[in-house]
């Protein structure tokens, strides 16, 4: 029943939470600012650059970090923040909210009126605390729908999604739909016209999802004229949307902080929609007097007396009650910029921002559904009649850090539940536009039942002619063996083979002069401290540093949703034992192998793999296509 499906979601993100707070406590307590700074979790030195009114009773800083400013962070929009003092970092701290980050620079919000004195001296910092804010809303979203289950007053949405009630579909309309769409591509925008409830587009990697979507999303604008919600688990993915959305002239708001910057996508953010209302002129004129108004009343130094005490706080009272009204005239101007709006994008915790928390949608769009937690995609659909969850179950699945709740089920996603429950709603985008055939087909057979089409402008696309587009190299019996590095396992005899190989690659391209522009190239593994070692060997290689620009080396996570011309991929597994570890997740090497358009190599131990069927018939497609290659062979290199 709803009510027991809502409580045990509860629990389940209860675990999650915990483990995530130990997690975040063991790296945090007793580290040092420089350390906590390499983990992403610091900014330290910072400079205070600016003050200013911020909404209601609150000041608004704005922060540089003024060193490492190459050094990557966790610090996002509306991510709870702590200003400290390398003199006393645990008294002299400050709590605070961020409400805008790009590159170096970050603005923070702080209930207070004055900064403490304590901020003018010494070096400052500013920490990111844990999440809390995440957990609270998929845990509010979950109560509500548990209510609304005990109430018996759920909706048909909920009964779809938890009880398995059938959805319903319109009767088959002609609707007009671009012939620039493939068949498949017009069907998932015919059943998400046609839904009442739910409609679901699995988009395997390279078949115009995100199309697919934009061609829906107007649609259903105009044959229902109401506003639609766009969300997904990643800023990245939001912004793609809302950038595409704004090209085709609809009319979206960006709710939050854009990861991306683009003149376009930040046209569409709301603060730029205020800054353009007419209303704004009359907003900084007050934001102004108020400023004045604190001014003076800092100009009292802390040694006065009754009279000047009273002074201050009359000024300041006049300076709070001006930024009331500031408040309600910046509001004003946010409720009329959203009746106006047709889109509202933002990520799913996002969607219950203060600014659109009251917002009631005719349909939800969830993209990344494959990739987002289940108690956070309740946050928005609680907000529409209808869902759309948009994504592909068999690349990678969202990240739970409790073992315990993952086992538990916390890793399944709503998508995944839901084209099990529900095939009728389901519509797979079936023409790929990415890789060659003979790249697709090995992930074609083992995840998608045979279905995918290569179309005919990528099908048969090569580097050079008589290239093979997809090769096994097989280690076994080279002796490069793994190696234990920490929690991560390495093969630095791997990596130094692979780039070797690559090397040779590179040569051939140039003596072939391919093109005007130089092929992309990408080196994956799923072991993070093998990525190091590659990263290494490849920045160090002279021959290589001319097209430094052109290779990219990372884990296989961060490059979902992301293509290049060649794609590495380091197994890096070898031992007597079969043992693969993260290799087992055949979800992550679907979204490996399908990162390549023209070339795709596999370097692995064979001996090593074999154990796993996923593997084995893996070299056995690399065997049929006359793919397969010992290292051996290449030794001479």
């Amino acid at each position: 029943m709803p009510k027991e499906y809502f409580q045990k979601l509860q629990a389940l993100l209860d675990i999650e939470r915990e483990e995530d707070f130990q997690s975040y406590l063991k790296i945090t307590q007793n580290t040092s600012a420089s350390d906590r700074r390499l983990l992403g979790l610091t900014w330290y030195p910072i400079a205070i650059r600016n003050t200013e009114i911020g909404r209601g009773d609150y000041l608004t800083l704005e922060l540089e970090r003024t060193t490492h400013q190459d050094l990557s962070h966790q610090f996002r929009f509306g991510s709870a923040v702590v200003l400290f003092s390398n003199h006393d970092p645990k008294e002299d701290r400050m709590e605070g909210i961020i409400t805008h980050q790009a590159g170096s620079k970050m603005k923070i919000s702080l209930r207070i009126d004055e900064l403490p004195d304590w901020t003018k001296d010494g070096k400052l910092g500013v920490d990111v605390l844990f999440d809390n804010n995440s957990y609270d809303e998929m845990q509010s979203a979950l109560k509500q729908a548990t209510n609304l289950a005990e109430n018996d007053s759920e909706s048909k949405l909920i009964k779809i999604l938890t009880k398995g009630e059938k959805p319903s579909f319109q009767k088959e309309e002609k609707f007009i739909i671009p012939s620039t769409l493939n068949e498949s591509q017009q069907l998932a925008v015919t059943k998400i016209i046609s839904a009442d409830h739910l409609a679901i587009v699995h988009g395997p990697p390279g078949t115009g999802k995100t199309t697919t979507l934009v061609h829906a999303i107007k649609s259903l604008i105009k044959h229902d004229h109401q506003k639609i919600l766009v969300v997904a688990p990643s800023n990245t993915a939001v912004d793609l949307l809302t950038e595409k959305l704004s090209a085709e002239g609809l009319n979206v708001i960006r709710v939050g902080n854009p990861a991306r910057v683009s003149e376009r996508l930040l046209a569409a953010t709301l603060d730029h929609k205020m800054a353009d209302h007419p209303e704004m002129k009359a907003i900084k004129s007050l934001k102004k007097q108020a400023n004045e108004y604190k001014n003076m009343a800092h100009k009292y130094k802390r040694s006065f007396g009754k009279a000047e005490r009273d002074q201050r706080k009359a000024l300041f009272d006049e300076a709070h009650k001006i930024g009331r009204e500031v408040e309600k005239t910046e509001q004003y101007i946010m409720d009329n910029l959203f009746a106006k709006a047709q889109i509202i994008t933002a990520t799913l915790v996002g969607s219950n921002h203060y600014n659109v928390r009251n917002l009631k949608y005719s349909t939800v769009v969830i993209d990344e559904a494959g990739q987002a937690l289940e108690p956070a995609c309740w946050i928005p659909i609680l907000k529409a009649q209808k869902v759309i969850l948009a994504g592909d179950h068999f690349q990678l699945s969202p990240t739970v850090k409790s073992n315990d709740a993952a086992r538990k089920g916390l890793d399944k996603t709503l998508l995944e539940k839901s084209v099990s429950l529900h095939p009728e709603s389901v519509v797979l985008l079936n023409e790929q536009y990415r890789m060659n055939k003979n790249i697709m087909g090995y992930s074609s057979k083992v995840f998608y039942e045979n279905r995918l089409n290569a179309h005919s402008s990528v099908a048969n696309h090569l580097l050079f002619a008589d290239d093979k587009p997809l090769t096994f190299i097989d280690t076994a019996g080279c002796s490069f063996d793994e190696k234990l590095d920490g929690t991560s396992t390495t093969n630095p005899d791997e990596a130094a083979f692979l780039v070797k190989h690559l090397i040779s690659l590179v040569h051939n391209l140039e003596s072939k002069k391919v093109g005007s522009i130089f092929p992309s190239i990408a080196i994956v593994s799923p072991y993070k401290q093998q990525v190091q070692i590659l990263k290494s060997f490849v920045h160090e290689n002279e021959f290589l540093m001319g097209h430094q620009n052109r290779i990219a080396v990372n884990t296989i996570d961060s490059f979902q949703g992301q293509e290049r011309d060649i794609v590495y991929i380091s197994l890096t597994r070898s031992n007597a034992e079969s043992a693969i570890g993260f290799l087992s997740d055949t979800r992550r090497m679907n979204v490996a192998m399908t990162r390549a358009r023209k070339k795709l190599v596999v370097v692995g131990d064979s001996s090593t793999l074999s154990k796993s069927k996923f593997y084995a018939d893996f070299i056995s497609y690399a065997e049929k296509l006359g793919s397969y290659h010992s290292a051996w062979e290449y030794m001479d290199i």
